[in-house]
């Protein structure tokens, strides 16, 4: 099969390219940020996190979002979701993979992270993140390689696959919710103190991981001869509904307990992020875009006959996806910075060389997503029906 990713049109090989002239760019930036350090970035004293831990938090959500089809599909037997299930764990599989690399440029030097292993520490955070993140890299390599591979031959999976496979459905949770407890479990920082933040985070991943794959669907749809139908990308904009209704109402929840308890150490980030304070307003344009975007494409997919509609629902899921990399890719790590707990306001812009860096690191996930995607859909198009695995339990 994995020689279907080295087969392809004119078009195809273009973008092949060009994600590799990224990706070429971003390791010579790279390398000088390896011999220099971290002063290259926009990172100082007070601001010590910055956009590569912010596209680590978002993009955990993208992988943690693939049980919003693997759960219907393999525990309910939904079999609509078929066509689409491989490609949601293809998506995760190349999540993971841009998580760890945006993990290992933020240590400035990459052997840092072997002492994680050499010195493994149950009371760290950090370490059961590394834990969840490898085990659940494991779990999807394994489980979309052996059903994949039993659909190419047109035959039943293995049976010991079906535990692995409800094995990944609490760990997808747990990736998520364990990125939220490194944040909210740093009790000298007051925006991320709260008990509702793994909620807020699964919300905002169960938004935006099914919204970017509704619009990779469509692409698919496009650019080659398979369609992953109309039915399985109505029920993901109907998921995409809930969680973003659901992490709209977390937030109103925190601005609530906030502003009404009105304690200086919390409405302070707020007031930075919202409306600027002292001048320092770096985040403000960016996260009222974010707001208007959200809550735009929010009523869009509430009204079922423009969520019914295909160019309406690829502008809700746009709109959702961008308010949803601002809000959780950008704002959310640096606001906790934000004041910093003496009081000192020291705003924090990414530099063009961590920018270059990060493009790179977001070619290679590209680059995976789209050799995963290639081998995936041409097994597709030769079988064209979901696999035995589930066609067998639904008609027992």
């Amino acid at each position: 099969m994995l020689e279907n990713a080295l087969k392809g049109s004119p078009k195809y090989w273009g973008w092949i390219g060009v994600l590799l002239i990224v990706i070429v760019a971003g390791f010579l930036f790279y390398l000088r940020q390896v011999e220099f350090g971290l002063g290259i970035t926009g990172m100082s004293r007070d601001v010590n996190w910055g956009f590569y831990i912010a596209q680590f938090t978002f993009l955990v959500g993208i992988a943690a979002s693939a049980v919003m089809v693997v759960l219907p599909y393999y525990l309910h037997n939904y079999i609509v979701f078929g066509k689409i299930t491989i490609l949601g764990e293809f998506l995760a599989i190349s999540s993971v993979v841009t998580c760890i690399l945006f993990v290992t440029v933020d240590l400035g030097q990459p052997q840092r992270a072997i002492n994680i292993i050499l010195y493994p520490s149950p009371r760290s955070m950090l370490f059961w993140d590394m834990v969840v993140l490898i085990g659940y890299f494991l779990l999807n390599v394994v489980i979309s390689r052996v059903t994949l591979d039993a659909e190419g031959k047109s035959i039943s999976p293995p049976g010991w696959i079906r535990p692995v496979i409800y094995l990944s459905i609490p760990w997808a949770i747990s990736i998520h919710t364990v990125t939220a407890f490194i944040y909210c479990g740093l009790g000298g920082r007051s925006f991320w103190l709260s008990a509702i933040l793994a909620p807020r985070f699964l919300a905002s991943a169960f938004a935006s991981g099914p919204a970017l794959l509704i619009l990779l669907c469509l692409l698919v749809r496009k650019v080659t001869r398979f369609d992953p139908g109309k039915e399985p990308i109505q029920k993901l904009a109907l998921i995409v509904t809930y969680a973003m209704t659901a992490n709209v109402f977390f937030i109103l929840l925190e601005c609530f307990t906030t502003f009404y308890s009105g304690i200086p150490e919390h409405t302070i980030h707020f007031r930075y992020l919202f409306l600027g304070v002292a001048g320092a307003d770096a985040l403000t344009p960016w996260i009222w875009v974010s707001v208007v975007m959200g809550v735009a494409g929010l009523v869009l997919l509430l009204v079922p006959r423009l969520r019914e509609n295909e160019p309406v629902l690829t502008i809700s899921c746009l709109a959702v996806f961008i308010s949803l990399w601002i809000d959780k890719g950008l704002s959310m790590v640096i606001t906790g910075f934000v004041p910093s707990p003496l009081g000192e306001f020291t705003e924090y812009t990414p530099t063009i060389p961590e920018l270059t860096i990060s493009l790179g690191i977001y070619a290679i996930g590209a680059l995976l997503l789209t050799g995963l995607f290639k081998i995936g859909v041409k097994v597709k198009e030769e079988t064209n029906r979901p696999p035995v695995l589930v066609s067998k339990a639904r008609s027992g």
